[in-house]
């Protein structure tokens, strides 16, 4: 494989190139943004599809899938605690990856970082939707909004991450587990668009960063890992605090 072909293949060097493109794009034709937000826009109801039960469900969909895996994750690590001699329900590595990566892109990237930094206004605070403020253009620093803003979407940005399920599933469903939750994924970011809470451009860009992160963790965790982080190293770490912490067989105290 030549050079070329592996940068094109490296899912690295491809979300970089997606981030750099998506920005470019709306960048050169930001009413892209406001024709797809104007779709569920009336002047006498505003973003009518908020109240709608069935999308609001949705939206919470979202949050219950992550709160569930982070149990899940959770509960795996205190099993292994708890039972030093028995494997890892979830194995470390992939509980590691899964943890880091929301920590890392949603978590500091995306909310700590843009949504209360960037003070992009949100599509229902836009005098064109019949807010007071201005469309502001991507990556563009403005002070119309002091927080929480809409650069870029946070719930977008947990949605795609659920991609990272591949990683723990075995490997006959991780290509059915990723097209699954890149449809649910699409389907709970569009929900965002509709409720008037984020423009089409911070939907693709948390997708973008979100993946990006993952891509730079799972290079870390997966294709060249350190010792310390091979899930071997990873099980033998928990099982050395659970002794430590007083559990296990006597014999291995």
């Amino acid at each position: 494989m030549t050079t070329a072909r592996r940068l094109a293949a490296d899912p690295i060097v491809v979300a970089v190139v997606a981030t750099v493109v998506v920005s470019a794009f709306f960048l050169v034709w930001p009413g892209v943004d406001i024709a797809v937000s104007r779709l569920f826009y009336r002047p006498d109801a505003g973003f009518y599809l908020s109240d709608n039960p069935w999308l609001i469900a949705l939206r919470r969909s979202n949050d219950v899938a992550m709160i569930a895996i982070i149990a899940a994750v959770l509960a795996s690590v205190g099993a292994k605690l708890r039972r030093p001699e028995r494997p890892s329900i979830i194995p470390p590595r992939a509980s590691l990856f899964l943890m880091a990566t929301l920590a890392l892109s949603a978590g500091v990237l995306v909310n700590l970082i843009l949504k209360d930094h960037w003070g992009r206004p949100r599509p229902v605070m836009v005098d064109l939707f019949g807010g007071t403020a201005p469309y502001v253009a991507v990556w563009q620093i403005s002070d119309y909004c002091p927080r929480n803003c809409s650069f870029v979407s946070g719930e977008a940005s947990t949605a795609i991450w659920l991609v990272g399920l591949a990683v723990v599933v075995p490997a006959r469903w991780r290509m059915t587990t990723v097209v699954a939750t890149v449809v649910y994924a699409a389907f709970a970011s569009v929900d965002r668009i509709a409720f008037g809470g984020h423009f089409l451009s911070d939907v693709l860009l948390a997708w973008c960063l979100t993946l990006l992160v993952m891509a730079l963790v799972y290079r870390l965790l997966y294709v060249d890992p350190p010792p310390a982080l091979t899930d071997a190293s990873l099980e033998a770490g928990l099982a050395k605090a659970g002794r430590a912490l007083g559990f296990g067989p006597r014999h291995d105290r």
